[in-house]
């Protein structure tokens, strides 16, 4: 492929899609992308981008000879901005939109397109997004705006109607296995089908678990789950190892254990584990917990994700040690 961005097999409908759109003239100049973590949305916002700035595009890609296409690799085009939390898991601010505001307004200095990427749009706050909101409606000729999101909740209901929406589907699970494989030649297909499982079908999140030592971090929660219910360790000590980690990320871990505990319990262990790394304490505690303490704690993980994802800052100890409290208290009263 000779484009800048590769961009995933399961998007290349979607890329073409947009492509079609532009040659007949009628690409809309904002788009939202969205759909689950961890499946290449952003390659697909930057793959467009790419696109739109090549100075001779092939079919569907950029050509990665001209000009446009040098800046881009070297990450220095005029007329590419790319609005980004300065750090990860922050919010974006007003004073970045108002920078954003002079670039839309500004004439493309190399005589083309010019292209906004805003990832990820639902960490705008208030005052941003109402700020964006102008430029949306009127971001001036041959402008794409791309505001990409896993969280169409958080989002504004003005911010989601002045953009056309572009769903994402997840890739199946065989296109997942596949392009995981070729990331990951020395694990076998029963592998890389459980790490997928883990993470909920997301390839990139998948990828990104094998090398950032997620898996460490996985197994110390599995770990202090089962030593509580083995009365090894307390909720509250298990909270304190805990802590200091991605909390968001083991609450997802978490909810995930007990979707499966959950739907074991409710059909007496005739449904295939899909956390299976999990196996052992999920079969032993859909025995004896009380499915409506389980689908409790559920619904309790939810709220204090929506919590931390809202950015209300809760004290994370203090959300583990609720959580892990009631986990202790699963088993059903004799």
């Amino acid at each position: 492929m000779s484009g800048l961005t590769p961009v995933h097999p399961w998007f290349t409908d979607t890329l073409g899609h947009l492509v079609g759109l532009h040659i007949a003239g009628r690409l809309p100049h904002a788009l939202l992308l969205h759909g689950a973590p961890g499946i290449g949305k952003q390659g697909l916002a930057r793959a467009i981008a790419d696109y739109l700035l090549c100075l001779e595009p092939l079919a569907q890609t950029a050509c990665g000879q001209c000009k446009g296409c040098e800046l881009n690799r070297a990450g220095t085009h005029p007329d590419l901005f790319q609005l980004l939390p300065e750090e990860q898991g922050k919010q974006l601010k007003v004073d970045q939109v108002r920078q954003l505001g002079e670039f839309i307004f500004s004439t493309a200095q190399q005589g083309g397109y010019r292209v906004v990427i805003i990832d990820p749009a639902d960490a705008l706050n208030l005052a941003a997004a109402n700020a964006l909101l102008k430029m949306l409606e009127e971001p001036g000729q041959k402008t794409l705006l791309l505001l990409i999101t896993a969280r169409m909740g958080q989002l504004l209901p003005t911010i989601k109607s002045r953009c056309q929406h572009i769903q994402c589907h997840s890739p199946a699970l065989q296109e997942a296995v596949d392009w995981l494989a070729g990331q990951k030649t020395e694990l076998t297909e029963e592998q890389l089908r459980q790490v997928l499982s883990v993470n909920r079908g997301s390839p990139e999140q998948a990828l990104a678990y094998l090398e950032n030592g997620e898996c460490e971090l996985r197994q110390l929660l599995i770990k202090g789950l089962a030593d509580i219910l083995r009365q090894r360790r307390s909720p509250l000590e298990v909270a304190a190892q805990l802590h200091k980690q991605d909390v968001e990320r083991l609450l997802n871990w978490f909810y995930a254990l007990l979707t499966d505990l959950v739907r074991q319990s409710l059909t007496s262990g005739e449904l295939q584990i899909e956390q299976s790394d999990a196996k052992n304490m999920i079969t032993a505690v859909a025995k004896n917990a009380n499915p409506v303490k389980i689908l409790k704690l559920a619904d309790k993980i939810i709220q204090e994700r929506r919590a931390i994802l809202q950015r209300q800052n809760p004290n994370k100890q203090l959300v583990l040690e609720s959580v892990l409290l009631e986990w202790h208290g699963l088993f059903r009263q004799e």
